[in-house]
């Protein structure tokens, strides 16, 4: 069978010596738009690979396998890799910075997604592991303020911190709970609780503004004064009261900076987008495969944010 193919490709002149010639570039199978198209199920509507394949079959009549999609999403992440790194860049160059961690399984075996987010950019990174030197790595040239939950990781960061009140009045509401006889939990989460309404009040009323949340340091002190003074006996209000005095220099830095949350819902909504992904990927997905999936997603929840 003769196939006859007709290129199509520029003509250009030198205008020096006045010679011309041709630049031909190959191009893909198929074009942007398909890959578009495949790249948009896969990640914004979490379809699986089979199902994408099966639906291009049926409504394009295009011979697909699943290999073939997973190519088309590879090819798609490594043309978008020096957006995401422009997307890493910049977070790191701001003022602030959310962060949180999930578990992936990758060929069946345990591992660490990250992801890093201001209130406009979204990325998303791999680990092996969940140690501290992927944060330390990524945030090595941070200066800002970094909110997070208390996962130990984040401790050794060398920057501003605020840990998430949210997190930590959850802890207080689950041993309350557990034990709703200890009247020592329950002095301590009402003096918890009686100070932070106070600032989210604020907060409401004026934004997370600092020359109106500094007047609440008055009430951080008299807080730290009345757990000193107290002598607390049972095991879970000791802990409590060592994890306030551990973490005092990090319970209430947006009393000090505009524009910083007291929460880290920021990241934590962010960090879901990829747990709704992982469901789909399970864990058959390899280290590539998952990173393709993690640059794509940035773009994919940046351009949301």
């Amino acid at each position: 069978k003769r196939w006859v193919v007709l290129y199509s490709f520029p003509r250009y002149i030198c205008w020096q010596c006045k010679m011309t010639f041709h630049q031909f570039a190959h191009q893909a199978k198929y074009g942007n738009t398909m890959c578009a198209y495949t790249v948009y199920q896969i990640i914004e509507l979490q379809v699986t690979q089979n199902a994408v394949t099966k639906s291009m079959r049926e409504l394009f009549g295009i011979p697909a396998s699943r290999g073939m999609v997973n190519r088309l999403k590879a090819n798609v992440a490594e043309r978008c890799e020096d957006t995401y790194r422009a997307i890493l860049d910049k977070i790191v160059g701001g003022a602030l910075v959310h962060a949180d961690e999930t578990r992936a399984i990758v060929s069946g075996k345990d591992a660490y997604v990250w992801v890093f987010t201001s209130l406009e950019d979204v990325a998303f990174v791999y680990s092996a592991g969940g140690e501290a030197s992927t944060p330390q790595n990524v945030l090595q040239k941070f200066g800002g303020v970094l909110v997070s939950d208390f996962y130990a990781a984040y401790d050794s960061i060398a920057c501003a911190q605020q840990k998430c009140l949210i997190h930590l009045m959850r802890d207080i509401n689950d041993d309350l709970f557990k034990q709703p006889f200890n009247d020592e939990m329950k002095e301590i989460g009402r003096l918890f609780a009686e100070l932070l309404q106070s600032m989210i009040d604020s907060v409401d009323r004026f934004g997370l503004k600092t020359r109106f949340l500094r007047k609440h340091r008055r009430d951080v002190g008299r807080f730290y004064q009345a757990l000193s003074r107290q002598e607390y006996q049972t095991e879970v209000a000791v802990g409590y009261a060592r994890r306030f005095e551990k973490n005092r220099d990090r319970l209430f830095t947006f009393l000090e900076h505009d524009g910083v949350p007291w929460n880290n819902n920021n990241a934590e909504h962010a960090i879901k987008a990829f747990v709704r992904l992982r469901n789909i990927i399970g864990g058959t997905s390899t280290v590539k495969g998952l990173r393709e999936y993690l640059v794509l997603l940035s773009i994919s929840e940046t351009c949301k944010c």
